[in-house]
């Protein structure tokens, strides 16, 4: 990874990288959170052996 670049060409970089991927409404939004929240009901913690 190049750490010499400046904030501003990181910004402009995450923007393109941005505007390339596909809009999501706000049910999709919401239908992946429900989905996550389902399958992340683990409320026991995972014990060490």
């Amino acid at each position: 990874m190049n750490y010499s670049i400046s904030f501003q060409e990181r910004a402009k970089l995450a923007m393109d990288q941005l505007s390339k991927q596909l809009p999501v409404t706000l049910k999709m939004a919401r239908t992946q959170a429900e989905l996550l929240k389902m399958k992340s009901i683990s409320k026991k913690k995972k014990q060490r052996i």
